[in-house]
């Protein structure tokens, strides 16, 4: 028998005690920090941190609950902390529950339910005051509190793998400039030419297709902005697609497809099956492969390096933004080595069935289901 169950049969073999949590912690407001100075303690909003002061507001344990905005975001903090008003912090009787305990356990009751409000989400204490929660005996709290912390500790481990992978791509793409046009050694000790964009190739897009042309079913899928990279919702035919594909500029297979709106900067390789895009919103690059590999410019559009134009309703990424952007390029030879290498990060990384966004969300519903298993009592 495991030492929870161990624990339970010993202390509460017949159910525990559920209190509100009202009798179990009180309630707290947070205030403006503007009158305060710079300094290590971090100011906490609905949003997380959002600066640092010199004078914390609580120095124990809190359950931060967000009164408005991302109410379903909850945070755990031991530290000395101070809150705004978009956020509640408490203070927790801890002869009958411990922080984290409580912390785990309101994780799981989704308190974005409880929003009455219309517009912005919030929560008032009088809803907060009367949710109920079991109170075990503190040993079996402990030991819950335990096993929880192993699975989210995996989980950051695997969230921290990913930002190692983009740190080092970002490493290998990160060329010391040389001048316009011209070659030098780096730190990288390669050769390396420095190039615009505009230079390797020429701004692309599909000709505009009018939405009376577009159905809910069809034969070839036309990707909007919103569904770029994701399940399609609109098609048109494939007559309309071969006159358009052989009349205008159409991308060719292993060409980088780039978002100009919306989610900027989001890439698809082109797979040469039928498909369509939508003018303006989805552009590529018509690339010279002897020049540039098309997987080398796909890892280097995923640093971001372009400028954006954020002077109209919403940013965009216009063509000439593209072509003004200046890449690196090595031979040949070493763009494939650093491809092949990013090609392994790559997999790792985001492989949906095999990498890490599936190992990410195995343990996230591994760890959701022990959490909702450790965290049901029975009621005395």
């Amino acid at each position: 028998m495991s030492k929870l169950a161990e624990l339970i049969r010993e202390l509460c073999p017949n159910g525990v005690e559920w209190k509100t949590l009202g009798e179990v912690l009180t309630i707290k407001n947070g205030r403006d920090y503007k009158e305060f100075d710079e300094g290590d303690v971090p100011v906490y909003g609905s949003g997380g941190i959002m600066t640092y002061i010199d004078t914390f507001v609580y120095d124990k344990p809190s359950v931060l609950i967000p009164r408005k905005g991302s109410v379903d975001k909850l945070y755990y903090v031991e530290k000395p902390f101070w809150t705004v008003d978009t956020i509640f912090y408490t203070e927790i009787d801890t002869n009958q529950a411990i922080p984290k305990f409580v912390f785990y356990y309101l994780q799981m009751q989704h308190l974005e339910k409880l929003n009455k409000a219309g517009g912005v989400p919030s929560l008032t204490q009088t809803i907060l005051n009367k949710v109920f929660i079991p109170i075990p005996p503190l040993p079996v709290q402990e030991e819950i509190v335990r096993i929880l912390d192993i699975f989210t500790e995996l989980t950051a481990e695997l969230t921290a793998r990913r930002k190692q992978y983009e740190y080092y791509r970002d490493l290998l793409l990160n060329f010391d400039k040389c001048q316009t046009g011209g070659g030098g050694q780096n730190r990288h000790s390669v050769p390396v030419v420095w190039k615009t964009l505009g230079e390797i190739g020429r701004v692309s897009m599909c000709k505009r297709i009018m939405k009376a042309e577009t159905s809910t079913t069809g034969d070839v899928p036309f990707f909007k902005i919103g569904t770029f990279g994701r399940e399609p919702d609109a098609y048109i035919t494939n007559e309309k697609f071969e006159e358009y594909r052989k009349a205008y500029s159409f991308p060719r297979k292993g060409e980088i497809l780039l978002s100009a709106a919306g989610t900027i900067g989001r890439t698809v390789i082109y797979d040469g099956k039928p498909s369509y895009y939508q003018d303006s919103n989805i552009v590529w690059l018509e690339n010279d492969e002897s020049k540039v590999l098309n997987k080398y410019l796909y890892y280097f559009y995923q640093t971001k390096p372009w400028a954006i134009s954020e002077g109209g309703t919403i940013a965009r990424l216009y063509n000439d933004n593209i072509s003004k952007t200046r890449i690196p390029i090595p031979s040949l030879s070493e763009q494939a080595r650093i491809v092949s290498i990013l090609d392994r990060f790559d997999a790792l990384c985001n492989d949906l069935t095999s990498g890490l966004p599936a190992e990410i969300e195995a343990r996230k519903k591994q760890y959701e289901y022990y959490r909702d298993k450790l965290l049901t009592f029975a009621e005395v």
